[in-house]
């Protein structure tokens, strides 16, 4: 497998979040900021979100940062760009409670039905869960990150992050999205919703497989500015997951 082309620019250039989700956009605005990238979302380029079909957080990940790429590269507003392809990044993530055996998983988003929002995907996690007492309500949040350097990057990097917790069945926090009002940490003794940003970006599961994919890139650069005559490449696809 040939090395990837995916690096860190000294310029610049554009890099696709494949989300259409604000509150995931402002949190990769945020763990990205000191990066040379020119951040943009498909819902700011009027991109729809491809349909998820895979059968693993990597799967969507890895078809959502496709799509974002291949679409992207088109885009009217991005033509003209140095880049001779448009570098996507994307996240599958979501929730994995051990008394539903591992759901709502790759369903999180839409464990109410297509379209469903946070309050009902919600409600429906409380009605699942009901009776079901404090000690057996353990849960995790999984995230798996992929970044292509256009649609046909052989070797995408990859990375996972996963953050441990309990499911209460009251909310608690106005803050963040999705089921954080009811994922509690026990060691902090709250939920996520009542971290403010900075915390949840330094703790949660998508700022350490964030953190993991900026190493990634930059071990990744660092190879390919390295000369002919330095040895062989270790840059071998090394984001197999």
């Amino acid at each position: 497998m040939p090395p990837s082309s995916a690096h860190v620019p000294s310029a610049p250039g554009p890099l696709i979040v494949a989300t259409g989700n604000p509150g995931k956009l402002v949190e990769f605005r945020t763990l990205l900021a000191d990066l040379p990238f020119d951040i943009r979302s498909l819902g700011e380029l009027g991109i729809a979100s491809p349909e998820e079909t895979g059968a693993s957080f990597l799967e969507n990940a890895l078809l959502k940062a496709r799509h974002a790429a291949a679409a992207a590269a088109g885009a009217a507003e991005l033509r003209g760009a140095s880049s001779p392809g448009c570098a996507a990044i994307a996240d599958d993530s979501g929730l994995e409670v051990d008394a539903l055996g591992g759901a709502p998983g790759i369903f999180s988003a839409r464990f109410a039905g297509l379209g469903a929002d946070d309050a009902a995907n919600n409600a429906r996690l409380r009605s699942a869960l009901a009776g079901v007492p404090a000690e057996q309500r353990r849960a995790r949040y999984r995230c798996v990150l992929a970044f292509v350097a256009g649609a046909d990057d052989t070797a995408p990097l990859i990375a996972e992050g996963m953050w441990e917790g309990l499911i209460l069945d009251a909310p608690r926090g106005s803050g963040g999205f999705g089921y954080d009002p009811y994922f509690w940490l026990p060691d902090l003794g709250v939920t996520v919703a009542q971290l403010d940003l900075d915390e949840k970006n330094r703790l949660s599961h998508r700022g350490m497989a964030m953190r993991a994919l900026r190493d990634l890139l930059t071990a990744r650069e660092r190879r390919e500015q390295r000369p002919a005559d330095d040895g062989p490449s270790l840059g071998q696809g090394e984001g197999g997951g």
